[in-house]
């Protein structure tokens, strides 16, 4: 307890300095757009308290503040869809899904829980939008309410299992895993937008650039480096690998969020705005990372 007391001292304390830092950079440069930034900033505060939960007090806190996340994403990511009212019974089935899939973690069925959404929901998900409500718009509605499933749910929801998974290194894993995701994200949006030319998605996201993608690549390798002795059991080799990994995979994650969101959102110019500090740009990185992260560990080591 008193190393984790340690850990979450110097952690709030390096969170308060970069929060300074912020705000006195913003203020001297209040022509540049630091909006990503700012919900990154605040992401790390909202993570920071997550992590005090559930290794102060107790990991079914954590697992329900997860869970909330999730459902408040997943709403989210169905608020920018065009929707028709036939879709309605196929999202409220959709809401059904997340505190099963939750359920399955605090019990620790593994089986079910890798297959529940992947498998199960999908088949039967379908069927309450084909019984009685036609074909028009089947395909799109469908899949398009799966595809936020697997980010929202299924992916986000690695985060809880680590901890149940692995009572002994879960929760240090979960820190080392947001920490990476977080100062990879950062450094990327930095770089992008004071040195990034050459653009992935330019109509998306203007700041996910390869100058950026490399930059934060060797950052958060660096920084990976530098924490796996203090909060995971690895070795140097698996440490470097995993700064690797979090940091393709969380680069991955916002490009394909930025593009979702952008053909979501095609012709509305009202939504984008209002979007700016939402739940999914909070988490894309992470849907990406807790899943990938999560069964690279598990595939190599026993503890998981």
């Amino acid at each position: 307890m008193e190393s984790t007391v340690w850990t979450l001292t110097v952690i709030f304390f390096s969170l308060l300095s970069a929060q300074t830092i912020f705000i006195m950079v913003r203020k001297k440069q209040p022509n540049k757009d630091f909006t990503g930034l700012t919900i990154k900033v605040k992401t790390w505060w909202g993570m920071y308290g997550v992590f005090c939960l559930a290794t102060l007090f107790n990991p079914i806190v954590s697992l329900f503040s997860l869970m909330v996340l999730s459902f408040f994403a997943l709403k989210e990511y169905f608020s920018m869809m065009k929707t028709r009212k036939a879709d309605r019974r196929i999202f409220l089935w959709s809401y059904v899904a997340v505190p099963i899939q939750f359920y399955w973690i605090f019990t620790d069925w593994y089986g079910m829980f890798i297959v529940f959404i992947p498998v199960y929901v999908f088949l039967l998900l379908p069927l309450p939008r084909i019984v009685g409500k036609g074909t028009l718009g089947f395909l799109r509605s469908v899949s398009s309410t799966q595809w936020g499933l697997m980010l929202m749910v299924f992916g986000l929801s690695h985060l809880a299992y680590f901890q149940i998974a692995s009572p002994v290194y879960g929760a240090n894993l979960v820190l080392f895993l947001v920490l990476l995701t977080q100062v990879n994200d950062v450094v990327h949006y930095v770089v992008s937008l004071y040195a990034g030319k050459r653009k992935v998605v330019p109509s998306s996201n203007p700041y996910i650039t390869l100058e950026g993608f490399f930059c934060s690549l060797i950052a958060t390798t660096a920084f990976a480096y530098t924490l796996f002795p203090y909060l995971t059991p690895f070795d140097s080799l698996f440490g470097v690998f995993c700064g690797i990994l979090i940091s393709i995979a969380g680069f991955l994650g916002s490009l394909t969020i930025s593009v979702l969101k952008r053909d979501l959102l095609l012709g509305d110019s009202k939504k984008p705005k209002a979007l700016e500090e939402s739940y999914l740009s909070r988490v894309d990185s992470l849907a990406y990372t807790s899943p990938v992260f999560f069964h690279v560990i598990r595939y190599f080591f026993d503890f998981m």
